[in-house]
């Protein structure tokens, strides 16, 4: 299957309505080394987001969406690296900062919903104090009533009451737990938020709530986001591009619309065919 790529909207071009990019990544690569050699996660991807805008990563596990997420946050693990390639963020180069200016940058200006983030609460503390711990730990030390009422805030942005404030981790549904971890991503007021299968292990219900949450937030706050996900059928309801990673290339990126109307690559085609259908299949 060929990978070459498929544009409607190249990176780095402009919007006829001249919208502003918040993201640009430039022939990004991103190598694995191995006893028998490298392995090319990523491999000379190129794509932007727009301020304001909700774009679709999706592909089939291994393709390199994570990987591309951990790059541009500049978390990529040994053995991996960033080979070559620039990562753009409101026209600063990430891929040329230092870990301290890094620090700055993440959480700041950048969050992660990473996968599987509402298993990564801590047991033993309350909802607030680890909400309180994001905060603290970039902004310094608040007054404590200032602190409080803008944790509850948060909460209520994302469509949680306010015992939650008080509550522990097992105490919260699997839905409940995913909506804190977005209200700890959007506590800095972050310009991009990263969310990586955001709705993974949640049943349809669930995920719908959630999925309604991040367009709720990202509207209040005007952030772009990158939504991580294989889901096509959810991936049409959330976002406005729909990005196409197949075995580590970029191969289509293109409006939601056009995507499901005229796919251009044959990759992109399956995901299509494989959204389940009420309908029956003609043979």
């Amino acid at each position: 299957m060929s990978v070459k790529m498929e544009y409607r909207l190249g990176p780095g071009q402009r919007a006829a309505d001249g919208r502003e990019i918040t993201l640009e990544v430039k022939n990004l690569k991103v190598y694995y080394s191995t006893p028998t050699g490298d392995v090319r996660a990523v491999d000379d991807v190129s794509f932007h987001v727009y301020k304001g805008e909700i774009l679709g990563l999706v592909g089939e596990s291994g393709c390199g969406k994570t990987t591309t997420a951990m790059a541009i946050l500049r978390m990529v693990q040994p053995p991996g690296r960033i080979v070559s390639g620039q990562v753009l963020l409101d026209g600063v180069d990430l891929v040329k900062l230092n870990e301290a200016q890094l620090r700055q940058v993440r959480w700041n200006t950048l969050a992660l919903i990473p996968q599987g983030a509402m298993n990564s609460l801590n047991p033993v503390m309350r909802i607030h104090s680890q909400i309180a711990e994001a905060i603290v730990t970039h902004e310094g030390k608040q007054p404590k009533d200032k602190l409080r009422q803008r944790i509850l805030d948060l909460l209520a942005m994302v469509g949680l009451p306010s015992r939650v404030y008080d509550m522990y981790p097992h105490e919260l549904s699997g839905g409940m737990k995913q909506r804190v971890c977005i209200a700890m991503a959007i506590a800095l007021h972050p310009s991009l938020i990263i969310a990586d299968e955001p709705t993974s292990a949640l049943d349809v219900v669930v995920q719908r709530v959630v999925g309604q949450t991040l367009l709720d937030v990202k509207e209040r706050m005007d952030m772009s986001m990158i939504l991580i996900g294989h889901d096509m059928g959810l991936q049409a309801q959330l976002v406005d591009r729909i990005a196409v990673m197949y075995a580590g290339h970029m191969v289509e990126v293109a409006p939601v619309r056009a995507i499901f109307a005229e796919p251009l690559h044959p990759y992109t085609q399956l995901l299509i065919e494989s959204i389940p259908s009420i309908k029956e299949r003609k043979p």
